[in-house]
């Protein structure tokens, strides 16, 4: 099994994305949250959506998703927030070994 995520979630604002980052961090769930302002056009409940949203990019390990999702969920005000997980194939050991330092959930 690969041992690091990077985990991708959307919030409704700036405000609501660094709540749940700093409770990502406070809480070694994960070691970086990267923030991304976007629009977003989905489908909910039969109808399309658009929406200004951010995008968290999220690093940790595969370990604590669970964990981290849990959180997320606690934090969040969607009803079905989006928390992907994509395993890293590779990447600068240096960094790896970072996030294993940081993140211990």
């Amino acid at each position: 099994m690969n041992d690091y995520l990077v985990v991708l979630v959307t919030a409704e604002s700036e405000a609501q994305a660094r709540r749940i980052a700093r409770r990502l961090l406070q809480n070694k769930l994960a070691a970086c949250v990267n923030f991304v302002p976007m629009e977003s056009m989905f489908l909910w409940q039969g109808a399309i959506q658009e929406e200004e949203e951010v995008l968290m990019i999220i690093k940790t390990r595969t370990e604590t998703f669970d964990e981290l999702m849990s959180a997320v969920k606690m934090t969040h005000s969607y009803d079905t927030p989006e928390i992907i997980g994509l395993p890293v194939a590779i990447g600068s050991r240096p960094y790896l070994k970072w996030i294993d330092d940081e993140v211990t959930g």
